[in-house]
């Protein structure tokens, strides 16, 4: 998901309104530093609360399954809604599935409804590249580039990302801040943060197997944060 929709448009409106096990090669690489890399199983789940300025706004999960061939399937769906009393003054959903095999992406997909605007992508992997074709990009990806989905790991070493909700590709600069102790899914743990310079600044935080634990914004005053309902 990129999170350029959850900024400009929500932010600026809510202001007005005052996937079997996986082989050793699967997705999530073995990253340098973590003393066990995290590799997801079917039936693991991230589930995020998603709040602004402490208030909750929404939620956040990634669902992983099996697929043919030991492939792993990766299916996000985020909700996310602001109101005032009953009535429901904007609503923001997505669903996007990513599916790997052998360490590679070989097809992702995505829908989202942005109050109303919809917007729609799908990759596929032919050859040395993907190919794409979405609503804001048409055209070939590098094979190896990862989508904005924030669970994999693998995004901390990237300069670039698929957005799964209408195919954009942009460039990211992610800068190591250290080790932090925060709270996590009922716990407190340690954690490794990470600030991701793209459209938007975001901080998102790993812990010591490469799960992702926590993530943060800031527009305009508006402190969003998301808060992992349990650990996996």
């Amino acid at each position: 998901m990129t999170l350029k929709s959850l900024i400009v448009s929500q932010i600026v409106l809510l202001l007005s309104l005052g996937g079997t096990a996986l082989a050793d090669d699967a997705a999530v690489p073995s990253a340098s530093g973590l003393e066990k890399a995290w590799k997801p199983k079917a039936g693991d789940e991230i589930r995020f609360n998603v709040l602004r300025k402490g208030n909750p706004f929404g939620s956040h999960t990634v669902a992983f399954e099996s697929g043919p061939d030991n492939a792993l399937i990766a299916k996000t769906k985020v909700g996310l809604k602001a109101g005032l009393g009953p009535i429901t003054v904007f609503r923001y959903d997505l669903s996007a599935s990513e599916t790997w095999r052998g360490g590679e992406l070989v097809s992702v997909a995505g829908t989202s409804n942005d109050d109303g605007k919809k917007s729609s992508m799908k990759a596929r992997l032919s050859g040395n590249a993907l190919d794409v074709q979405g609503s804001v990009f048409t055209g070939e990806a590098p094979a190896d580039i990862i989508p904005a989905s924030h669970w994999n790991y693998a995004q901390t070493k990237s300069s670039q990302l698929l957005s799964t909700e209408d195919g954009e590709i942009y460039k990211v600069k992610v800068t190591p801040k250290g080790r932090e102790t925060i709270k996590a899914g009922g716990q407190t743990i340690e954690a490794n943060r990470y600030f991701l310079d793209s459209d938007l600044d975001v901080d998102i935080w790993y812990d010591d197997q490469g799960r992702w634990v926590k993530l943060a914004f800031e527009a305009r005053g508006q402190q969003i944060e998301y808060v992992l309902d349990k650990m996996y």
